[in-house]
């Protein structure tokens, strides 16, 4: 019944069109003052031991790495490198978009970054080349999605915050899926471009290849550093976002010079805006996940499914279902935050694996960005190529549909997620 109450609040403040954040904060403290006898001193205390925790430092960070890297003039060396790799198959640029989305995903940890940094340069020049509008949106919007699968990933922090899970196995986890999964898309891309018949680039030499590869390599070198720092046990996850922040400050004004010492304070601005904003729906978010614990909801969800004989299968399928559903109405960060602490002890008690779990969940919020009313990346490639929603939810289907099928292989083969971080001894 408490369960049925919290949620009922939380959904009317959410159907109101307040902010999900507010929403959290007020349904939270409503609960508390009107149906429990928690002291409020507790409650001030939660909200401040709960954004403590050292991980949380690693998504400003990566935020920051990411808007250098966006502004910097790094998307567009990838796309030349990408372009150069792949242009002369069907498709060529399209499938360039799959590549350089995978590469920068590698790099900035955010889907909505992808999309803008690949897309404002690459959607204009497959228009340009004879594409239709709808197909390089259609390949953007699914392929940055990648933004969050492939490591480093702000969705795989948030999911270590709210279930304590560690971030450099979850990161090592989502690199094969990552991998397929591009794949998965530059598959649908080709057989697309190649059925339609659309335009291939000439074949690029292996010199001007090199060329491409050189003048992209500081770029691309960022990835050895986040991921092999990690993997080595040079830095920690978040110390790693430290260092892809500075990092990424001295190739995009030092060595590319895309960017002046006076757009440093405008980037600097914008990172702290998106961080406070996720940084006030973790501390809602943490309050949420108090009087859940506090309320015994998650272990009375786990009783009654182990009561029914519900089984992995049977449990892993209502997880999709509720997860997409849920990405009808809210972002992912916020998703991710409020239904993790409820079914993660369900999924431990169950015996499927915490960082397989992760993965699924990661992989759901890809499929969320990528369908309406909330898909985060529909509106960014909205912004860019002017389409409307309706139209962009047309021209993305065949991706959404090879994705949806990934979702059920990930779910149900706990090894492409968890054999990377096994081997390397991580779990």
């Amino acid at each position: 019944m408490n369960a049925l109450i919290i949620f009922g609040l939380l959904a009317v403040l959410m159907l109101t069109g307040m902010p999900i954040s507010i929403s959290l904060g007020l349904t939270v403290l409503t609960f508390l003052f009107t149906m429990t006898q928690v002291p409020l001193e507790s409650v001030a205390l939660k909200l401040f031991t709960g954004i403590e925790k050292f991980e949380i430092m690693a998504i400003p960070f990566f935020i920051l790495a990411g808007n250098f890297l966006t502004h910097g003039g790094v998307a567009k060396r990838m796309i030349n490198f990408a372009t150069s790799m792949v242009g002369h198959w069907y498709g060529g640029l399209g499938l360039a978009g799959v590549l350089a989305c995978a590469l920068f995903a590698a790099v900035s940890g955010s889907s909505p970054a992808t999309v803008v940094a690949i897309g404002s340069i690459l959607l204009p020049a497959m228009v340009k080349a004879g594409f239709p509008n709808r197909f390089g949106a259609g390949v953007i919007s699914t392929s940055g999605a990648l933004g969050i699968l492939i490591p480093p990933s702000i969705c795989m922090v948030m999911y270590s915050v709210a279930t304590n899970t560690s971030v450099g196995a979850l990161f090592m986890a989502g690199v094969i899926p990552g991998l397929l999964l591009a794949a998965t898309l530059g598959g649908v891309t080709w057989y697309r471009a190649r059925k339609f018949n659309y335009p291939r680039q000439p074949k690029a030499s292996w010199k001007e290849r090199l060329d491409a590869f050189r003048k992209s390599a500081w770029g691309l070198f960022l990835i050895v550093v986040v991921m092999g720092g990690i993997y080595t046990g040079i830095f920690t996850p978040t110390e790693a976002a430290a260092m892809s922040a500075v990092y990424a400050f001295v190739v995009a004004v030092f060595i590319y010079k895309d960017m002046g010492l006076k757009d440093v304070p405008k980037v600097l601005l914008n990172s702290a805006n998106m961080s406070a904003m996720l940084l006030y729906i973790i501390t809602n978010a943490v309050l949420f996940s108090f009087i859940m614990t506090n309320e015994s909801i998650p272990q009375a969800l786990a009783d009654w499914m182990l009561g029914h004989g519900l089984g992995v299968i049977t449990f892993l399928l209502a997880v999709n279902i509720i997860l997409l559903l849920a990405g009808n109405f809210m972002e992912p960060s916020s998703i991710v935050l409020i239904f993790a602490p409820i079914l993660f002890p369900v999924a431990v008690k169950l015996g499927i694996d915490p960082i397989h779990f992760g993965i699924i969940m990661v992989v759901n919020m890809e499929v969320g960005m990528c369908h309406p009313p909330v898909g985060l990346n529909l509106y960014v490639a909205s912004g860019i190529t002017k389409m409307g929603i309706t139209e962009l939810t047309i021209a993305v289907w065949p991706w959404l549909l090879s994705m949806l099928g990934f979702l059920v292989l990930v779910t149900y083969w706990p090894a492409m997620s968890t054999w990377l971080p096994r081997t390397l001894g991580m779990i």
